[in-house]
């Protein structure tokens, strides 16, 4: 007699996802005010549009956005064939598309790039972390 053993499809945990959402969201909200006081300790205003950017706005949009993140992440995983593979796929695409405003934004480059700079640090983090818990590549 013989067995066949068959895996069984790895599932996502929504508390799981969510845990480690959160806390990607809560690293990347310390994370990118971080970044954004280097980068003016460094020179590099923080002035769009002539007004300036409070530090800890970056840390308020970070979090926001990166909860959106966690939000798609669940439903993906509840909807998606592959969840782990659509969850990358679209928030690659979404953080080039966060890059869009930062590039026609009335600032000096510099500023221009240390925005940029902030949105790929919180992607960076978040991402990955949310797409570990995801099944299937």
């Amino acid at each position: 007699m013989t067995a066949t053993y068959t895996a069984a499809p790895r599932t996502t945990s929504t508390g799981s996802l969510l845990t480690t959402g959160v806390a990607a969201a809560a690293l990347a909200s310390v994370a990118t005010p971080i970044v954004a006081a280097a980068g003016r300790a460094a020179g590099i205003g923080l002035d769009v549009g002539g007004a300036p950017i409070p530090v800890q706005g970056f840390a308020v949009l970070t979090a926001v956005f990166s909860l959106i993140g966690v939000i798609l992440a669940a439903v993906l995983s509840r909807t998606a064939g592959r969840p782990r593979r659509t969850f990358v796929r679209t928030t690659v695409v979404l953080t080039v598309l966060s890059l869009v405003p930062d590039v026609i934004v009335d600032a000096a480059p510099a500023t221009k790039a240390l925005l940029m700079l902030t949105h790929l640090v919180a992607a960076a983090i978040v991402v990955p972390a949310v797409a570990r818990r995801l099944a299937g590549a």
